[in-house]
């Protein structure tokens, strides 16, 4: 069935049919599709459009379309061109030509527009719920490891020291970004295109402010044009997950550093590894590297939507039909990678002497000592020569800055004396960081709990 089949004189071939089709993809968006239609038969009702009993038959069978397709009774027919055709069928092919009245002041562009919509506000709050349940996972492991001294790192190499629980709140903050940004999606998504008809509105006495109120739009589209051409809500959704993916590799990348027996920093639990077909000794991060893998996936699906709206011009073309495919992939990819990630980090065990055997080796504690001569009044590019002449020292005697003796720094400053090595314990240049932001432990839990508040 075609509703669109009283111009043609001549059947469509196969080949173009199933070209135009997109009943394979959009045939997941059944239930906003019924849901968009019971709002535009009621609103029917409702102004007089169509008389009151007609439009209650007609909610009522969509109803019962809806609960048959989710019971099983009724299987979608991949056959027709759309969701749209199919639902319509289905109704008329129930109720004759009472269905037929459902269409009335309505074009398939602004139904696509309201049902696509539809579809993603519920999705941009399951991925934001998602990211909230990493989120919190992050705050137990941070509060847990507050005062696990590690070293961190600049250019990949170890530079000052810092706490685990330091390091993972860096991710929190960055999911609390994406967390935002999915928000201010959500906000400029929330306007209801129903009624744009095709391009240009209808001159049936609708009222668009009942159906924005039954589907729970906060307000409605201002232009016609607009409301059927419009997929920047795809567009920012996309791109907002594709930011997403950006943090969760960067994540990925650093637990599959941690596994390796280089660090051993972290090991992943049984239930989110992988061995060797070959070599019996291998355990593999797989998770981390298919999540830093599908980042590239999603970010396609956001040059795809970018690609395919960059030249259309107003109103709706069909091109616009790719714009399904990428979208719904993007948002399927984020969600089966997060629901892989946060319990593979929930389960992972930190392996704090490792960390801080690293911490003691790398002489991240050089800038502690350069600042201890600093606050006995040593300029501090004297202090930092004097500092780095003592670490040169270190690496010829294959020993570090805790362990060598007092008279070999006196012999390069003789401002040195016993109170040095408290000065520059990795614990105490750690927990010294007290400034806000800082790896001071209690900056921390504070940290944690400033965000645990935000997501409640």
């Amino acid at each position: 069935m075609q509703l669109w089949k009283g111009r043609f004189q001549k059947e469509l071939s196969k080949t173009t049919n199933d070209f135009n089709s997109s009943i394979s993809f959009d045939s997941r968006m059944y239930k906003e599709d019924i849901e968009g239609s019971i709002a535009h038969a009621t609103m029917l009702g409702k102004c007089g459009i169509i008389k009151e009993e007609d439009s209650q038959e007609i909610v009522s069978g969509l109803k019962q379309i809806l609960s048959d397709i989710e019971s099983g009774a009724l299987q979608i027919d991949m056959e027709a061109e759309d969701i749209h055709t199919f639902i319509e069928g289905e109704l008329t092919k129930r109720l004759g030509d009472n269905g037929k009245r459902l269409h009335t002041s309505r074009s398939r562009n602004d139904q696509v527009a309201l049902d696509i919509k539809l579809y993603l506000k519920k999705e941009v709050k399951k991925v934001k719920t998602m990211i909230e349940e990493l989120v919190a996972v992050l705050c137990d492991k941070a509060e847990k490891y507050s005062d696990t001294v590690m070293p961190g790192y600049t250019h990949l190499q170890r530079a000052q020291p810092i706490t685990f629980g330091h390091h993972i709140l860096a991710y929190a903050e960055m999911f609390l970004r994406d967390i935002s940004r999915l928000e201010d999606c959500y906000k400029r998504m929330d306007e209801m295109p129903l009624g744009s008809c095709a391009l240009a509105g209808t001159t049936y006495p609708i009222d668009r402010s009942i159906t924005a109120s039954l589907l729970g739009f906060e307000r409605i589209t201002n232009n016609s044009l607009d409301g059927v051409s419009d997929r920047d809500y795809c567009i920012e959704f996309a791109s907002v997950l594709s930011i997403v993916m950006v943090h969760l590799s960067r994540f990925s990348e650093e637990i599959i550093m941690w596994c390796s027996w280089e660090f051993k920093f972290v090991e992943l639990d049984d239930a989110f590894s992988t061995g060797s077909s070959i070599m019996p000794q291998k355990k593999n991060p797989d998770i981390a590297e298919l999540v830093r893998g599908k980042s590239g996936r999603v970010f396609g699906d956001t040059m795809t939507l970018l690609t395919v709206m960059k030249g259309i011009a107003l109103a709706y073309n069909k091109d616009m039909q790719e714009d399904k495919e990428a979208i719904f992939d993007a948002v399927d990819t984020v969600k089966m990678c997060l629901t892989a990630f946060t319990p593979m980090i929930d389960t992972m065990k930190v392996l704090p002497q490792n960390m801080r055997k690293a911490a003691a080796g790398g002489f991240i504690n050089a800038t502690d000592c350069a600042d201890y001569l600093t606050k006995k009044g040593v300029p501090f590019r004297d202090a930092y020569k004097a500092t780095g002449e003592i670490v040169a020292l270190c690496i010829e005697k294959g020993t570090t800055l805790e362990e060598l003796p007092l008279e070999e720094y006196k012999k390069i400053c003789d401002v040195f004396d016993e109170g040095l090595y408290a000065e520059i314990s990795l614990e105490k240049c750690a927990n010294e960081r007290k400034v806000l932001g800082g790896p001071n432990s209690e900056n921390v839990k504070a940290q944690a709990k400033r965000i645990r508040e935000l997501l409640s």
